[in-house]
């Protein structure tokens, strides 16, 4: 059974991570240090205990989220024993892990994802150089002194990026990586006669999914600003633009359009992400944005259950799966507790591969 921490012990964890200045691997060192002769907790336990703190005042646990139902002891420390599964052996198998705990493999299958674990991984067409190490590691701080003095600041980052839906699977055409299809029902149909396929901007602030936006078939400097003028504010709940949003996207050749770049240096004075912002985006690095990492690749397990036959169908599906995202209690949390801790192991590894995060 996993280890329960006292509210003491927490309290400890926190202090820990403070003096950490947020680095969680070094925060682990202290607390083993200055308390020898307790249970030592992982890396994720500071990081999780601090956000629960700082996002909603309190230590405890926040499962079931607006569900209507209180989680059973039992429940909570099925998932923490899954979870911890995972982390001690990244390769074991689901069917592994209802085995060793006596749950069903659906059970597993559903605590994995919602937090944020996926059997597949981006697959970099072009590996990181060394000349990216500097403006990743660069990024990466820059990111963690806001989170320690800006309130809720990664809450205020708008997240986008665009995506390729075809019949047989996700093309993600901005970092040049594909999700491989693989159908859990076992029907693998590729290389039809018939092609179809939508180009897809998406965004997350917060708590909020914004989207599916459905875009132009040829994505270019002309009608992403016209996207932008005409829709993407309206997209934004009010709540948000008041408080200030602090807009990203990568640098993808439309992006990059000096006419795109003196629109939103009009419309985010607070500043924005994106290569030839005010705040560079590192090169190379799809494993920061929250889009990459989990927004695509669940939306691809919901819409390619069972083959897709027309476009339309693939166009509902799409709509049906953000819907089924945005509903899922909790799930926008876990996204920013992810993304901090890429942050937090880019810092730690000087700008290199993050792959043990992922």
């Amino acid at each position: 059974m996993v280890y329960q921490f006292s509210f003491e012990e927490l309290t400890d964890i926190h202090f820990c991570y403070g003096l950490a200045d947020g680095n969680a691997n070094l925060a682990r060192r202290l607390y083993q240090d200055k308390y020898p002769n307790r249970h030592l907790p992982n890396n994720r336990t500071f990081t999780s205990v601090h956000t629960r703190l700082r996002e909603r005042g309190t230590f405890k646990t926040n499962h079931g989220g607006n569900s209507g139902r209180e989680r059973t002891t039992r429940e909570v420390h099925v998932e923490e024993d899954i979870l911890e599964a995972v982390d001690n052996d990244p390769t074991i198998s689901t069917r592994e892990i209802s085995v060793n705990l006596g749950i069903s493999q659906s059970a597993v299958w559903r605590t994995l994802h919602e937090n944020l674990f996926y059997p597949y991984h981006l697959q970099r067409v072009q590996g990181l150089l060394e000349r990216d190490f500097g403006p990743r590691l660069q990024f990466s701080r820059w990111v963690l002194v806001q989170i320690a003095t800006v309130l809720n600041f990664v809450s205020s980052i708008l997240f986008t990026d665009e995506a390729n839906f075809s019949r047989d699977g996700i093309t993600n055409f901005h970092n040049n990586h594909i999700w491989a299809m693989e159908n859990p029902h076992g029907i693998v149909q590729k290389n039809h006669q018939q092609t179809f396929s939508w180009n897809v901007w998406a965004g997350i602030i917060g708590d909020t999914l914004l989207g599916p936006f459905f875009l132009p078939p040829i994505l270019n400097g002309d009608n992403y600003l016209d996207f932008l003028r005409e829709h993407l504010m309206d997209m934004i709940p009010l709540e948000y633009r008041q408080r200030g949003v602090l807009f990203m996207h990568d640098g993808a050749p439309a992006h990059y359009r000096i006419t795109v770049r003196q629109f939103l240096d009009e419309m985010f004075p607070r500043g924005w992400i994106g290569r030839g912002g005010p705040h560079p985006w590192p090169a190379r690095s799809p494993e920061f944005n929250p889009l990459d990492f989990f927004l695509w690749g669940y939306v691809k397990s919901l819409v390619y259950r069972t083959p897709v036959p027309d476009r339309e169908t693939l166009r509902i599906r799409i709509i049906e799966a953000f819907n089924t995202i945005r509903n899922t209690p909790g799930i926008f949390q876990r996204v920013r507790q992810s993304f901090q801790r890429r942050m937090e192991a880019c810092t730690e590894s000087g700008g290199a591969h993050i792959e043990h995060v992922l």
